[in-house]
Parts: C-alpha cells; structure tokens; sequence
C-alpha cells in the first residue's frame, strides 16, 4: 500500500524531474554493476557510475572499457535505456523552454510578482505610459491586460501580458491583482463612449472586488458616468473628452496654444509632477513665501492641494496649513 502510495506520489510530479531521477537512479544502478563486476577495470564505485552517465551521454571518452561479456552486455543496455532516458529529457528540456516562452509572449502566463501596476487596454495611451514608467528608476513592474492583442506588444525585463477580459476573475488573478499596487483602466475605443465607460466601470469593480485597497485611476468618457466611475471606487477619474475639449477652446482663443501645452506636458513626463507634504520650516508660511523658498532648490510650486479641493496658482498670500500638500514640478 505504501509503495503504490509512493509510487502515486511520484507520478504526479512534473515531468522533467521525474526524468532526471529516473537518469540518475540508472546510472547509480549500471555503475554499481558494472564496478562489482569488474572490480580490475572499475576500481571504485564513482569509476562505475563515472562511466555510466559518459556511456549514457554517448561522449565515450574511453577511459573506462568493460572487458568481460558480461559488462559489454550491461553496457549495451546501458546504452539502449539511458540514452533514451537522456534524450528525452533534452528534447522535454528543450519543449518546455519553448512553450513557457510562448505563453509569455502570447500572454498565457501568470505573474508571481507584487507591488506592480497594471494596465488595462492597448492603445497609444497605454504605449505612451507604459514607455515613460519604464524610463522611472528605479524601474517598476507593468503588467499589461488585454483580450485583442496576439502577443506581448512591448516586451521588457519589466513588462508582463496578460490575455483576456480583464472583468473576469481569472485573467485577473493571473495578473496578481490582489497585491498590485495600481491600476489604469483606460477607454476601449472599439466600443461607442458609453459602452466604453460601462466596461471601464465593471472593470474597476471586478479589480476592487478582489483588491480593494488597489490605487485605481480610470478614463471615462462622458460626463455623466463620473459619478459613477467614483462610487465604483475609483481613487482618480480622467475625463479625456474633457481634457481635449480645454486644449481646443485654448487652441482657437490663443492660436499655437495645443503645441505649446504639448510641448509643457513633455516636459512633466515621468515622475516631475508631484505632491509634496508641508514640511514643518514651510507651515504657516504664504504661497509666495514657499514659492521663493523652493524656487532656491530648483522647485516650481504651482499649487496648493487643500483637503479634497486643489488651488492652482492661488493668492500669493494664502496661508499654508500643515495638512495642506504642495503641486510642485520637481526633477
């Protein structure tokens, strides 16, 4: 009962270290053998199973040769078993290799990392992010879900995809969303905006579901669904549509304005823009005291961030609180 049970046991092991005991065991097995029945030839039992596992390799150095029938015998079924066994294990060796590579390029194969951020949909917008947070040191986890693409559309060291419907448990298990830090779900532009907005929505629940601790940024389309997008728990909402819309009216009032507000956003890429906490040397300070004062270690303040409410380009004489945090632009 107990051999059956060991037996079971083995069975289920991967394959490729079950083919590696099963070398090692008839090599160890052939050595012996062959040292006891030649003892002249194979002075030692490491001298048996030395040439044991050469015979098996077919490398055949020659410095151990079986003289009696007997061991030839051996060494011929040596040579018919082992060398199948060794085969084997190269070309399962070799298999494996190739199919891992595979499901991680074709977005078959979960992610055992933590602390990352992952990224819902493939479009310029996640391109555009995916490329500026692998230029951030140092460099940070991504993992990329997506049900259209065919393969990984930006592999790295630091870039991992998954395909599938990023509302369903599995693919985001697969992404180890229970320990991410961050997500963004961004627009599925196939779909009309509200179609979009509704999928980015059931998303953001799916993931909180699992995660809810999860630091979500969303992209929601229209206005209405905002509200929404917030009560789904969402920690960020980018009106894209609303965002553009600004760049347009600017761009009609003041003509050149959208090259210039790009040519500004370029430079905010990566981590520049950023809230800092008040340290105590700035509490109880005005705006424009803290501005003169940062300004002398090379950072823009652009604003205060007061509770839930955030004052771009306030009073020069606005009090600044210990709670309050600072929008600065800092390289």
């Amino acid at each position: 009962m107990k051999t059956s049970s060991l037996l079971a046991s083995f069975l289920r092991w991967p394959i490729l270290p079950r083919i590696l005991l099963i070398i090692f065991s008839v090599n160890l097995l052939f050595g012996a053998l062959i040292h006891l029945l030649e003892p002249t030839n194979y002075p030692t039992f490491f001298d048996g199973v030395w040439w044991a596992f050469v015979t098996t390799s077919t490398v055949g150095f020659g410095d151990f040769v079986p003289s009696s029938i007997t061991g030839r015998l051996i060494g011929i079924l040596l040579i018919l078993i082992g060398t199948g066994f060794v085969t084997t294990y190269f070309v399962t060796l070799a298999t494996t290799a190739v199919t891992n590579q595979n499901a991680y390029l074709e977005g078959k194969s979960s992610y055992q990392g933590n602390k990352h951020v992952i990224i819902v949909g493939w479009n310029e917008r996640a391109k555009q992010t995916i490329s500026q947070l692998l230029a951030i040191q140092p460099p940070i986890d991504i993992i990329l879900i997506d049900e259209t693409l065919k393969q990984n559309p930006a592999p790295s060291n630091h870039t991992h995809f998954i395909k599938g419907n990023p509302t369903t448990d599995d693919v985001l298990l697969k992404a180890n969303a229970e320990t991410a830090e961050s997500i963004l779900i961004t627009s599925d532009q196939n779909r009309d905006e509200h179609q979009a907005d509704m999928s980015t929505i059931l998303t953001l629940i799916a993931v909180k579901g699992i995660n809810p601790n999860i630091y979500s940024v969303v992209e929601i389309l229209t206005a209405n669904q905002v509200t929404n997008a917030k009560r789904a728990g969402a920690d960020e909402v980018i009106q894209t549509n609303k965002l553009s819309s600004y760049v347009m009216i600017n761009s009609i009032i003041s003509h050149g304005m959208s090259e210039a507000l790009l040519i500004m956003l370029d430079q905010l890429k990566g981590s520049k823009l950023k809230y800092l906490p008040t340290s105590n040397d700035l509490t109880g300070k005005t705006f424009g005291e803290c501005s003169r004062i940062l300004q002398t270690m090379s950072i823009l303040l652009i604003g205060v961030k007061k509770g839930e409410e955030t004052l771009v380009n306030p009073s020069l004489n606005l009090t600044i609180e210990p709670q309050d945090e600072l929008l600065v632009i800092k390289d």
